[in-house]
């Protein structure tokens, strides 16, 4: 793989290990995985990642890998075997710190407790739930498999097998979802006390099942939408949670590292089809086809479906799209020495944006925006970027 080069420093990494496998697909779900428990595409799976790892951790010594991120498809379907195998690949590999964050996701019917045990003791120290609701005819419409009373069940076993930091994912903007439902959803999964909430509207996405009768599922419409979004934002703000991204909430000093990665320009490496990766200036995705992902590893051929190395100004636009999804904001002397572009066409779009009382200087003078300005980031952003496209570029001095 030439686009990996050595580098003399160390440099924290994150390391994303897409698993694709699921009991069911979700009638939502445009990730790429497969609802099989084929032991001869598992078999080919995990001896491909194993060998991508290796590939990849000789031509990178000059990092410190600082999360690992298992996602999917559903890890916890894959197995406490098969993943303790891919990290004991990582370790072997990389250079990974002693006290790196290392996440799995887990669907509430994929969960025992010889699993839990199992990951625990390999080192696994954050766990992420997808309960998503708590109405039962909700999780059927979505295609979960899974009720709300086998989700409460796994969060408990996974605080009885001595995970501290857990996550679970819940969605608003559901078919026939009314507001009241929505709070009554929040009330009742808070009260298992996690650490980190991530609460995503549900978008429907070309090429899932809902997409073909989307104008049948009696979606709520834009105004209930943002209602229901500043409720959560209102609701968890009160019960001691801090917004640091637009739809991710935790308890102090517990963001998810491995996400901000990707929202503050953090470097990482994806395995498995459908990973994405951005490391060493180059942004690039690998094939969302697992025979080919196993055929191309096992015969040193292209796992790539996409390589680009991102100019300076895109950079500059990445900054702004991602930085003002979070709570870190943009900096006027951060932004100029970065990319050497002029931030005072910027500060006057969010200046008149301050004035609509959706984007506000911090106690730091990092410009940020409110939970109404995150209801409208797109339009925002947009005119951002260009404001940017229209800027010359500074003059060294």
């Amino acid at each position: 793989m030439p686009i990996l080069t050595k580098r003399s420093n160390k440099t924290p990494l994150g390391l994303y290990i897409h698993v694709p496998f699921c009991r069911s697909k979700c009638q939502y779900c445009d990730f790429y995985s497969l609802a099989t428990k084929d032991d001869k595409l598992i078999d080919g799976y995990l001896d491909a990642v194993c060998d991508h790892i290796k590939e990849a951790g000789e031509l990178a010594p000059g990092y410190k890998v600082d999360t690992v991120y298992f996602g999917g498809g559903t890890p916890t379907f894959f197995g406490a075997d098969g993943m303790a195998v891919i990290l004991t690949a990582i370790r072997r590999n990389f250079d990974v710190d002693n006290s790196a964050e290392i996440t799995f996701e887990a669907n509430p019917d994929s969960v025992s407790d010889r699993l839990l045990h199992r990951l625990r003791a390999e080192g696994f120290n954050r766990a992420s739930l997808g309960i998503q609701s708590d109405d039962d005819e909700m999780l059927k419409k979505l295609g979960r498999p899974h009720s709300y009373a086998q989700a409460v069940t796994a969060y408990q076993r996974i605080r009885k097998a001595g995970f501290r930091n857990v996550s679970v994912d819940l969605m608003y903007g559901l078919p026939g979802q009314t507001l009241a439902q929505w709070q009554e959803t929040l009330d009742n999964v808070l009260r298992l006390l996690p650490e980190h909430v991530s609460c995503y509207g549900l978008r429907v996405e070309e090429g899932t099942p809902f997409w073909d009768y989307k104008e049948m599922l009696n979606l709520p419409d834009d105004d209930t939408q943002a209602e229901m979004y500043l409720s959560a934002v209102e609701t968890l703000r009160g019960r001691g949670f801090r917004q640091y991204e637009i739809s991710n909430f935790c308890r102090k000093g517990l963001v998810s590292k491995h996400n901000m990665k990707y929202w503050t320009g953090g470097e990482y490496l994806g395995f498995g089809p459908g990973a994405s990766s951005d490391f060493a200036g180059k942004r690039f995705t690998l094939k969302r086809d697992l025979q080919a992902y196993i055929t191309a590893i096992r015969e040193g051929g292209n796992i790539m479906e996409d390589i680009q190395e991102i100019p300076v100004r895109e950079r500059a636009g990445e900054y702004l799209m991602l930085r003002l999804r979070t709570s870190v904001g943009i900096s006027a002397t951060e932004y100029e020495r970065m990319f050497m572009l002029p931030f005072a066409p910027l500060e006057e779009v969010l200046e008149k944006r301050r004035r609509y009382f959706h984007a506000t200087q911090n106690d730091s003078g990092r410009w940020v925006l409110t939970p109404k300005g995150y209801l409208v980031s797109n339009d925002i952003i947009t005119d951002l970027l260009l404001a940017q496209d229209g800027s010359e570029p500074l003059r060294r001095i």
